[in-house]
């Protein structure tokens, strides 16, 4: 691993450090000069205090940069017997050379700001270094720390030394090393940018003010970077602007029923089609009832309004996409496609995989048309699924406990077999439309993933969640190639929920193993992708309570302290939007752990906490984000009796 400098470095520890973040029993304190800026950084972004431990190294003398030592300016020193008995240096020397740099630490006037008791006693404390080279340093802060009454120890380091690790790892409670390169190399390599840190610059880093004004930072910094929207056409011209001329744009989401995302969201595809020539909309949606989406909008399809091409959106949650505002906008893509040739056209596409029912029959419907022995074939391979009526759930059980095969084999054969099809089926366009294929070998591939999806979601959210969004991944792959044919170097625009299109590496998702699209897309594709968050206060959203069951307009709870959420609410304007990547204050502030709220189809305020909020680094997970911070629930194209009544009770009562 390599950091451009030791601010970098700071942030990536911040980031394995988040459980530790707006805690009042912890401190971070630095035990080096050098590693100073790096333990800054750290406590900044997790808003704990910072204290300074210097401890010296004693060095062999005629040996630069070999040490047989270490000592805290109170006295205590730490010696490295082997090395001194490897060398032969005499006591006396030892003592010497200890007393110089005893000297040396008083003056630089660094012991002036030691920390005290009181910021570490009864405490965790994160010992931050920016390399861990020489083990008695640690040793020696560590035992000091413990005198003073520290009651939990961490140590963590940018880059560490295999034999350092092994021996500090007997002595502390937790050891965060990033890097242990092999071969050994100096700190200094890992760096880009490595100056030398002096007294100045400790005095700099451990004024009082300054750690006030960081903490005044967050606030006053958004409000005053932030760009407010007014509900103008011109109001996302920054946000086009620092797209470019991306390849992809995902849009996000932090809930699926709030009205403002889905109206700005379309607003913002609407622009991107007409000013930058995107080629689709790819949504969280499963792939056959976008598709017919996709025949109503090209004009190829046989339904004769949007809110008949909607109606395959049975699935639940049905308000997702059967909502006024989607309607609105596929009635205007279908519009604006009327007045274009074929081959411009902007298509709408679906990435998800829970269709697999679906998705057989579109498949058999294909080949019907096609190929009638291939569809037989098919449907003898696809009837491995028929003994459960659909009920994935019961295949999940059935194949995981090993009372039933699975059906692994047999989806992989047909795609295999529709996948050597593939030119005689293009010889015979004449009789279907040339963009069949592809639907039916999507289709095809979905059964696949899903297939497997189902199989592995006994083993744990992690592994079946990175296989969904792998699919997605592969789909929005597949589906750029395919647009590529007519349209070269297609654009996408992406809608789905934040929690798939910000990276997940920037949150407590990515430190539990999970992964999801934008993290995937951004490691393809680099800075040809643009993540885009959308977050809310306070207002109605539209979710269930239960899984299948019905919609409710529901009233929104203030969000928490110290949650992103609660900051954007005290900057006081109503729409801003925040743009992380082209403002580099803005993003180092933002890019602090704190809580994020998540909302999906079921909203569940009695367990709001442990249900809907996640630590993240918002300037890391996203490039732009918008805040809206009063907004109102989506209207499902059904309304039941819960969601048109009086607002569904969210707080608990007793009574």
């Amino acid at each position: 691993m390599r950091y451009r400098d030791r601010l970098d470095a700071g942030e990536h520890l911040a980031a394995h450090l988040g459980q530790y973040a707006h805690r009042s029993d912890v401190a971070v304190v630095a035990v080096s000069a050098s590693g100073l800026p790096v333990a800054h950084e750290v406590a900044r972004r997790l808003h704990v205090p910072l204290a300074w431990l210097p401890v010296a190294v004693i060095e062999v003398p005629g040996r630069p940069g070999l040490a047989m030592g270490a000592l805290v300016h109170d006295g205590l020193a730490v010696l490295d017997e082997r090395i001194i008995e490897d060398l032969e240096i005499p006591r006396s020397t030892v003592q010497q050379v200890g007393a110089h740099a005893r000297l040396q630490l008083a003056r630089g006037g660094m012991a002036a700001h030691s920390v005290a008791v009181a910021a570490v006693h009864g405490r965790t404390v994160i010992l931050v270094e920016d390399g861990l080279v020489v083990p008695a340093v640690a040793e020696a802060a560590t035992l000091t720390l413990q005198k003073l009454g520290a009651e939990r120890i961490v140590v963590a380091a940018a880059v560490c030394r295999r034999d350092a690790c092994s021996r500090v790892r007997r002595l502390v409670d937790e050891l965060i090393c990033l890097a242990v390169p092999d071969p050994v190399i100096e700190v200094a390599e890992a760096f880009d940018s490595f100056p030398p840190v002096g007294p100045a610059d400790v005095h700099r880093y451990l004024q009082p003010e300054a750690s006030a004004k960081a903490e005044r930072e967050p606030s006053e910094i958004v409000r005053s970077l932030c760009r407010r929207l007014t509900g103008d056409w011109a109001d996302y011209d920054h946000l086009l602007d620092g797209i470019g001329d991306a390849r992809l744009v995902l849009l996000g989401e932090a809930t699926h029923g709030t009205h403002e995302f889905y109206r700005e969201r379309a607003i913002i595809t609407r622009r991107l089609i007409q000013e930058k020539g995107f080629a689709a909309v790819a949504v969280e949606a499963d792939w056959p009832d976008a598709y017919r989406v996709n025949r109503y909008v090209r004009g190829t399809g046989g339904d004769d309004e949007a809110v008949d091409a909607l109606e395959g959106f049975k699935r639940f949650p049905t308000w997702m996409w059967r909502n006024a505002d989607v309607l609105d906008f596929v009635g205007w893509l279908r519009a604006r496609n009327d007045t274009r040739r074929p081959e411009s056209r902007v298509g709408f596409y679906g990435l998800d995989l829970y269709s697999l029912g679906a998705s057989i029959q579109a498949v058999l419907d294909y080949l019907a048309k096609v190929d009638p022995d291939a569809e037989a074939r098919a449907r003898r391979r696809y009837a491995c699924f028929d003994r459960f009526d659909g009920e994935m759930q019961t295949y999940a059980h059935a194949t995981g406990s090993g009372l039933s095969p699975s059906c692994e084999r047999v989806v992989v054969e047909q795609l295999m077999e529709l996948h050597r099809a593939r030119a005689a089926y293009a010889s015979r366009d004449g009789r279907v439309a040339p963009d069949d294929f592809f639907f039916a070998e999507q289709n095809a591939r979905l059964v696949r993933d899903a297939e497997e999806y189902y199989r592995t979601m006994l083993r744990g959210r992690a592994e079946s969640w990175n296989l969904r969004d792998r699919h997605m991944a592969a789909t929005l792959e597949d589906l750029l190639a395919f647009l590529e044919r007519t349209v070269p170097g297609a654009r996408v625009v992406v809608w789905a929920h934040n929690s798939h299109i910000g990276d997940a590496r920037a949150t407590s998702m990515g430190q539990q193993g999970e992964l999801n699209l934008g993290q995937l897309v951004r490691e393809r594709f680099g800075s040809e992708a643009v993540l885009v968050g959308f977050t809310t206060s306070t207002g109605t959203v539209t979710a269930a309570s239960d899984w299948d069951g019905p919609p409710q307009r529901k009233e929104l709870r203030p969000p928490l302290p110290g949650s992103f959420e609660r900051l954007f609410h005290e900057v006081g304007a109503p729409r801003i939007l925040l743009p992380l990547r082209t403002e580099p204050a803005l993003a180092r502030v933002l890019d602090s752990p704190r809580l994020e709220r998540a909302i999906g189809v079921l909203y569940l305020p009695a367990t709001e906490r442990s249900s809907h909020y996640f630590h993240a680094r918002l300037s890391s997970q996203f490039d732009y984000l918008l805040h809206f911070d009063q907004t109102r629930a989506v209207e499902p194209l059904e309304r039941t009796a819960q969601w048109n009544g009086e607002m569904a009770e969210t707080y608990p009562s007793g009574l």
